[in-house]
C-alpha cells in the first residue's frame, strides 16, 4: 500500500471500511470527486474547526494543506499533511510527496490519509480509509494524544461519512453495466 510506503512508521492510527456493490473502477472516480457537504454534522465540524466550506470536499482539501502524496486508480488514493494539530489553528504545511518523506521537525507531526479500494467478490468493493499519524518526540505524541482523545471520536465520525458519502453517489448513479447504449 501507498500508506506504508510514506508513514511506515506511526503511534496513531484508525482505520474504517465499508462494502459497496460495485467494482473498484466504478467507486474510485466517487472517490475523487469526495464531497461532504451533505453531512450537517461534518459542516458543523469543520465550521468550529474554522475550515472552509471548500475543505468539505477532496479538492478543497488539497487547496487548503493536504497534498496528494500518491495514487494508484482505481487501488489506492494516499493525502498527507504536517501540522501542529493541536493547536488552534493546526499550523499546517503542506509538503510535496518528497518533503513529506523526509519531514523531521521535531514540533511537527505528520498525517497520512488513505482510500483503497479491494475487490470482494465478483461484484463489490471493500472502500476503506485507514488514518496514520507520526509524532517524533515524547513531547508531540503527549501533544496529539491531548488532542486526539477529545478530536478521535470527531474524527472518526469524518472518516465513516466520507465512505458513506462515496457509497450513496456510487449507488445514485446507474451501474456502466446497466446502462443501455445509444441508439
Amino acid at each position: 500500500m501507498l500508506i506504508d510506503e510514506f508513514l511506515p512508521d506511526y503511534q496513531f492510527v484508525e482505520r474504517h471500511t465499508i462494502l459497496i456493490p460495485r467494482p473498484p473502477a466504478d467507486i474510485y472516480p466517487a472517490v475523487r470527486a469526495l464531497d461532504l457537504s451533505a453531512s450537517p454534522v461534518v459542516r458543523a465540524l469543520f465550521r468550529l474547526r474554522g475550515l472552509p466550506p471548500a475543505a468539505l470536499r477532496l479538492e478543497g482539501l488539497l487547496k487548503m494543506g493536504f497534498t496528494l502524496l500518491a495514487e494508484e486508480p482505481p487501488e489506492e488514493i494516499l493525502l498527507g499533511l504536517a501540522g501542529q494539530f493541536w493547536a488552534l489553528k493546526g499550523n499546517l504545511l503542506p509538503l510535496d510527496p518528497a518533503a513529506f518523506r523526509q519531514f523531521d521537525r521535531p514540533d511537527y507531526a505528520r498525517a497520512a490519509w488513505n482510500f483503497t479500494l479491494a475487490a470482494d467478490g465478483l461484484s463489490a468493493t471493500r472502500l476503506a480509509t485507514e488514518t496514520r499519524i507520526h509524532c517524533p518526540t515524547p513531547q508531540t505524541r503527549r501533544r496529539f494524544a491531548a488532542y486526539w482523545a477529545f478530536i478521535g471520536p470527531f474524527s472518526a465520525w469524518i472518516r465513516r461519512e466520507a465512505l458513506r458519502a462515496v457509497k450513496r453517489r456510487v449507488e445514485s448513479v446507474t451501474p456502466p453495466s446497466t446502462r443501455t447504449p445509444a441508439a
